[in-house]
């Protein structure tokens, strides 16, 4: 049975369909978006052509999936449920415990058994969207502060649909796994 993961790469769902962008996501906790979003206040000042991302939509991508059909949206959530499971998470971007890695690497092989997702051939790379070119802006490179390192632990793994809007990606969460400490 054929599933769709990428929309650049897998064909999507029959036409009589209802078709869902979806992707997998860590939540930030508030304090970690509100760091975000004062550096690149800071950071991007000036730098004419970027949309910055809203601070609730924030967020570590894991595992985009891209169209998928509506109907198997409850097995997805499933899928994560039981990679990500009862586990202990408190991870920064730069992750020397690797945790991160983990659950992404967990995610990527649950949602890869069950066909809806088809792995990346780079390596993951732990990272928060800030910001985004708007429409065909061209931005000229700038060097940007650094961010302070900041522990954050993350709690929630959340199943999103993804909304394409003229105004940016609306994010709307469809399963949140906790982690249990």
């Amino acid at each position: 049975m054929d599933r769709p993961t990428s929309s650049s790469r897998v064909p999507a769902p029959p036409v009589d369909a209802e078709r869902v962008r979806l992707f997998v996501a860590l939540e930030l906790p508030p304090g970690a978006r509100a760091a975000l979003e004062r550096w690149r206040s800071h950071a991007l000042r000036g730098v004419d052509g970027l949309r910055l991302v809203a601070p609730e939509r924030l967020h570590a991508t894991l595992c985009f999936l891209g169209w998928s059909s509506a109907g198997e949206i409850e097995q997805i959530g499933a899928a994560c449920s039981e990679a990500v499971g009862e586990r202990v998470l408190a991870v920064g971007l730069e992750d020397g415990s690797r945790a991160l890695e983990e659950i992404q690497a967990a995610l990527t092989a649950a949602l890869t058994a069950g066909g809806w997702y088809e792995p990346e051939t780079r390596p993951y790379l732990p990272h928060v969207t800030v910001a985004r070119a708007a429409g065909r802006a061209r931005v000229k490179p700038v060097e940007l502060a650094r961010l302070e390192s900041r522990d954050f632990g993350g709690a929630t793994v959340t199943l999103y649909r993804s909304r394409l809007q003229r105004t940016g990606a609306c994010y709307e969460p469809l399963r949140r796994i906790r982690f249990v400490s």
